[in-house]
C-alpha cells in the first residue's frame, strides 16, 4: 500500500485544530475573566451606591420618628424591624454613648465611627421630601399638629378651592402635611397658581390650633429680635399675607423668603421654631450602621481566590485538548484513509468504509459513489470501443468481401453489385458522421447555427423526408403542429434530431401502425412529441434508451435496429440547444419521445397535416 507524503506539522489538520482550540480557549478564559471582573467591579459599585441608598432610607426613618416622639422610648422594635428590611445592623446611642437601641445581641462592639446624627431640628440631608432649607425635618409638627375637626375643616376648604381652581383651566392636586392641613399643589408638586376668583383667603387662614402656636412663635422670635436692635428694625411678622411659614404650609415659608426676609430676621423664626419644637421631638442621637453578623463589606481577591482562577483556567485548557483531541483524530483518520484510497492505481478502484453521518462521512460516501461511476465509465468506454469496432466492421466486411469475389472473377461488377457497396459505404459514413458529431458535443465544440424557425415548417419537413418510408412500410404517418410557434434553432441539426426520432418510432412499429408527430405551445416552451404504436419499451430498459449503442435487442441485428447512436445524437443536440428530451413507455402500447425547447415567439393557431 502506498503512503502519502508526510505533512510538516505546521500544516497538519491535527496541530491547526490544537492551536486553533487552545487559542479559543484561551481568548474565552480571558474574555470571561475581564467580564467577572467588569461585572463585579459594577456590582460592586451598585452595592455601594444602593446601601447608601438604603442607609439614606434609614436615617430618614429614624429621624422621623425623632419628629413625631418626644424620646427614644419603643424605638427598639422599628430598628429590629429596619434591620431585617435592609439586611443592616441598626444601633442608636446619646451623645454620651449610651446605648439608645440596637439590632445586634448585647455586648456586640459598635463600629469604630457613627455614620450620622439623627436630629430632627438640625438635618443636613433630605431626609423627607419637602424638607425646609433651615434643615428643619417637616414632620416635626409638634404644637401644629391640628385636630380632628380642624382637618376635616381644611380639606373641605381646599376641596373648594380645587373645584374652583379646575373651573377656570387651572390644574392641581390635594396633598396632606404632616400637621393634618391640607395644601392645593400643581401637578409638578411645587405651589398652584391661584386665580384670583379663587383667592378667598380661607384656606390659608390659620386654624385656632395654629394660631396658638403662631403666637408663642412670635413670642420666641420677638426675644431674638430684642437681642438685636438692628434685627428687631427689619422684622416681619411671623404669618406674612396670611399665610404659614412656620413648617406648616413649605411652599409658603419658601415664598416668605422670597417676598424680602431678611437672612438675620429668618434666623431669628428658625431659631425660634428650634425652641418650640424642641420639646415634642426626641433628642439627639448618633446613629451607627454596620453589617449584619459582622462579616467585612468587598471584593477580596485573595491568593486563595487566584488559585481557584488559575486551576480552573488549566482545567478548561486541558478539558479543551483532550476533546480537540479526541475530535481531530476522529476526523483526520478517515481523511488519510481517502488519502490513501485515492492514490491508488485507478485500475484497482479502491473504495474506504463509510463509519460516520456527518461531513467526513458524506465525503466517504461522494468518494465511492465517484469510484463507482469511473467503473461504470470505465465499462461504458470498453463497451463503446467494442461497439464501434462492430458496427464499423460489418460494412467493411462487406465491401471488402464484395471486392474479393469482384478481383478473383467470381462475381461480375454489375449495377446491383455497386449499389450495394454504395449502400455500406453510406452507412460506414454514416456511422463515422455521428461519432464525429457525439465527438464534438463531448468536447464542447459543437457549433450550432441558430436562427428564428417555424415549427410547422420543421414538422413538415421531417415528415416529408420519411413519408416514402413509412408508405412502404404500411405505416401511418401523422402531423400536428400549432400555427405561429417559432423556434430560435439551428435548422440543419434540428431537422437531424427529428429525423432520428421518426427513423426510430417506424423502426419499431408494426404495419398497420401509427406514428404521430406534434409541435405544441406550452407556455415558455414549444413541446415537440413523436410518439407510435409499436412494442413499446420495457420499465428498466427507459433509463437507457439515450445511451451510445444501447439496444433493447441484444442480438443487435440491423433489421430490429440501427447503429444506437441515433437517440444519443437527440439528447446531445437538444440539450445543445437548452432543451430536455424524455422517454415514456408501457410494454405494447408504443412508445412517447417528448423534446422540450425554449420557443421564440408563441401563439396559438393549431393546423394539422397529413
Amino acid at each position: 500500500m502506498r503512503r502519502g507524503p508526510r505533512i510538516p506539522w505546521r500544516k497538519s489538520l491535527l496541530v491547526r485544530l490544537l492551536l486553533t482550540s487552545m487559542t479559543i480557549a484561551v481568548l474565552s478564559v480571558g474574555a470571561t475573566a475581564w467580564l467577572a471582573v467588569e461585572t463585579t467591579t459594577r456590582a460592586i459599585q451598585e452595592e455601594r451606591g444602593q446601601v447608601l441608598s438604603d442607609d439614606t432610607d434609614i436615617l430618614r426613618q429614624l429621624s422621623g420618628f425623632a419628629a413625631t416622639h418626644a424620646d427614644w422610648s419603643g424605638v427598639q422594635p422599628s430598628v429590629r424591624a429596619l434591620s431585617r428590611t435592609m439586611g443592616r445592623r441598626i444601633a442608636l446611642t446619646t451623645e454620651t454613648g449610651r446605648t439608645i437601641a440596637d439590632s445586634a445581641a448585647a455586648g456586640t462592639a459598635l463600629p469604630a465611627r457613627a455614620s450620622a446624627t439623627v436630629d430632627p431640628l438640625t438635618t443636613d440631608t433630605y431626609t423627607e421630601p419637602g424638607a425646609q432649607l433651615a434643615g428643619i425635618d417637616p414632620r416635626a409638627v409638634g404644637p401644629y399638629l391640628l385636630t380632628a375637626t380642624e382637618r376635616t375643616w381644611v380639606k373641605t376648604v381646599a376641596e373648594k378651592r380645587l373645584v374652583c381652581m379646575r373651573r377656570y383651566t387651572s390644574d392641581g392636586s390635594l396633598q396632606q402635611l404632616p400637621s393634618g392641613r391640607t395644601v392645593v399643589i400643581a401637578p409638578d408638586g411645587g405651589a398652584a397658581s391661584v386665580p384670583l376668583e379663587c383667592a378667598d383667603g380661607v384656606l390659608n387662614t390659620p386654624t385656632r390650633t395654629e394660631q396658638k402656636a403662631l403666637d408663642e412663635l412670635n413670642v420666641l422670635a420677638k426675644r431674638c429680635f430684642d437681642l438685636d436692635p438692628k434685627k428687631g428694625r427689619d422684622a416681619t411678622p411671623v404669618g406674612i399675607g396670611g399665610e404659614l411659614i412656620a413648617g406648616v404650609d413649605t411652599p409658603a415659608g419658601d415664598r416668605a423668603r422670597g417676598l424680602g426676609v431678611s437672612r438675620q430676621t429668618q434666623t431669628c423664626v428658625d431659631s425660634a421654631r428650634r425652641t418650640q419644637l424642641d420639646p415634642y421631638v426626641a433628642p439627639r442621637a448618633r446613629l451607627y450602621l454596620g453589617n449584619l453578623g459582622g462579616q467585612p463589606a468587598g471584593f477580596d481577591l485573595s491568593l486563595t481566590n487566584k488559585a481557584k482562577i488559575i486551576g480552573v483556567t488549566a482545567f478548561v485548557l486541558a478539558v479543551t485538548i483532550a476533546m480537540t483531541t479526541v475530535v481531530a483524530i476522529r476526523l483526520v483518520r478517515p481523511l488519510r484513509a481517502l488519502t490513501v484510497a485515492a492514490q491508488q492505481p485507478p485500475q484497482r478502484h479502491a473504495r474506504v468504509a463509510v463509519t460516520t453521518k456527518d461531513e467526513t462521512g458524506y465525503l466517504a460516501a461522494a468518494f465511492n459513489d465517484l469510484t463507482a461511476r469511473r467503473e461504470q465509465l470505465e465499462a461504458q468506454r470498453k463497451a463503446m470501443v467494442s461497439d464501434i469496432a462492430h458496427e464499423l466492421r460489418t460494412p467493411l466486411t462487406n465491401i471488402r468481401g464484395w471486392l474479393e469475389v469482384t478481383r478473383d472473377g467470381l462475381v461480375e461488377p454489375d449495377p446491383d453489385l455497386i449499389a450495394a457497396l454504395h449502400d455500406e459505404a453510406l452507412l460506414l459514413q454514416h456511422i463515422i458522421d455521428d461519432l464525429r458529431d457525439l465527438a464534438a458535443a463531448d468536447a464542447g465544440t459543437l457549433k450550432l447555427h441558430r436562427e428564428p424557425v417555424r415549427a410547422d415548417d420543421l414538422v413538415a419537413q421531417a415528415v416529408s423526408a420519411h413519408s416514402t418510408r413509412a408508405e412502404s412500410a404500411g405505416i401511418r404517418l401523422h402531423a400536428h403542429a400549432d400555427h405561429g410557434l417559432w423556434l430560435d434553432v439551428d435548422p440543419v441539426r434540428m431537422r437531424q434530431v427529428l429525423g432520428n426520432l421518426i427513423s426510430n418510432a417506424l423502426r419499431h412499429t408494426p404495419t398497420g401502425g401509427t406514428v404521430t408527430f406534434t409541435a405544441r405551445d406550452s407556455g415558455d416552451l414549444a413541446v415537440l412529441t413523436v410518439e407510435d404504436t409499436g412494442s413499446g419499451i420495457a420499465p428498466e430498459d427507459l433509463p437507457h434508451v439515450f445511451e451510445r449503442f444501447w439496444r433493447a435487442e441484444k442480438s443487435r441485428s440491423r433489421h430490429t435496429g440501427g447503429s444506437g447512436l441515433g437517440l444519443s445524437i437527440v439528447r446531445q443536440f437538444v440539450e445543445a440547444h437548452g432543451g430536455t428530451v424524455t422517454a415514456d413507455s408501457e410494454p405494447g402500447k408504443g412508445a412517447v419521445l417528448t423534446i422540450r425547447l425554449p420557443c421564440a415567439r408563441c401563439e396559438v393557431f393549431a393546423v394539422s397535416g397529413e
